[in-house]
């Protein structure tokens, strides 16, 4: 896969529409032209102790961040077009329809491919396929995991490496 754009989100709880931030990373053509983070104020609005101790955001960072929907609104024009890729589909893709649901929006049907589940099948007797154990194995050392964008970007190089076109 050539041309696409990979994104991870990251949870303030155990709801899917607690979106708190978002990475996104734009490849087109084999190479990384573009990203984008932001901050999201979840809904609801609180964090949970595991959650903050994962990836380190707390109600303080999003409490004036923008919602979702005023985030999306910027996504959208850069990720119009491609597939979205991302490590453990199954979370990210079912976070992305929350929010959608949450906030009433017509759902566009994106194409979701995963890094975890190619990994799995193309890259045998790996200790485990954690995004930082498989981006490794990829020769990308990914810094400041839980990061939405570091995750994505990590999530971005494996699926450069590692899945081709159909």
């Amino acid at each position: 896969m050539r041309s696409f754009a990979a994104i991870d989100f990251e949870t303030a709880n155990e709801q899917r529409t607690s979106v708190c931030s978002v990475g996104v990373v734009i490849v087109r053509n084999g190479e990384i032209t573009d990203s984008f983070y932001s901050l999201i104020r979840p809904e609801p609005e609180y964090y949970c102790y595991w959650n903050m101790k994962i990836h380190g955001i707390t109600f303080e960072d999003t409490v004036d961040a923008p919602i979702f929907p005023d985030v999306w609104c910027q996504i959208e024009p850069l990720i119009e077009g491609l597939p979205l890729i991302a490590h453990n589909k199954s979370f990210d893709e079912s976070c992305l329809k929350a929010c959608f649901r949450m906030y009433q929006m017509d759902y566009p049907e994106y194409e979701f491919h995963c890094t975890l589940q190619n990994a799995r099948m193309l890259l045998k007797g790996l200790p485990d396929y954690k995004l930082y154990t498989v981006s490794a194995y990829c020769g990308y050392k990914l810094e400041n995991h839980h990061h939405a964008l570091a995750d994505a970007e990590a999530c971005a190089q494996i699926a450069l490496r590692i899945m081709v076109e159909d």
